[in-house]
C-alpha cells in the first residue's frame, strides 16, 4: 500500500511546490511590469518603490507557504527518516524566519501583535 502511495505523494508534492515557484515568479514579473507603468506615469518614486515592495513581500510570502507544503507533504509521505525531519525542521525554521521579517517589514509589525489601529 505505502508504495501506491509514494509515487502519488511524489506528484503532489512537485505540484505544489510549482504552484509556489509560479507565485513568487508571477508577482515577481507582475509587479515589475506595474512598477514600470507606474514610474513612466511619473508617480512619486517612494511611493512607486513601497507599492512595488509591499506587493513582491506578499508574492513571495504566499509562495513559501506553499514551498513549505511541499516540503512537509514530501517529507511526511514520500522520505520518513530521522534525518528527511530535521532537515525538514530547519528548512521550515528559516522559511518561517524568513516569512515572521516579510511580514513585520510589510505591516510594521510582528504577526502576533495588534495592528496599530486596534491599539
Amino acid at each position: 500500500m505505502i508504495e501506491m502511495v509514494q509515487p502519488v505523494a511524489k506528484w503532489c508534492a512537485a505540484i505544489v511546490e510549482m504552484i509556489g515557484i509560479a507565485i513568487i515568479t508571477g508577482m515577481t514579473i507582475q509587479v515589475v511590469i506595474r512598477g514600470m507603468v507606474c514610474f513612466l506615469k511619473k508617480h512619486p518614486y517612494e511611493s512607486v518603490i513601497t507599492e512595488v515592495r509591499q506587493q513582491l513581500g506578499k508574492g513571495i510570502l504566499l509562495g513559501l507557504e506553499f514551498l513549505i507544503a511541499a516540503d512537509i507533504i514530501h517529507t511526511v509521505a514520500v522520505d520518513l527518516t530521522f534525518e528527511s525531519i530535521t532537515v525538514l525542521a530547519v528548512v521550515v525554521l528559516i522559511r518561517t524566519f524568513l516569512s515572521f521579517t516579510l511580514e513585520a517589514e510589510l505591516h510594521g509589525r510582528w504577526p502576533w501583535q495588534q495592528p496599530r489601529e486596534a491599539r
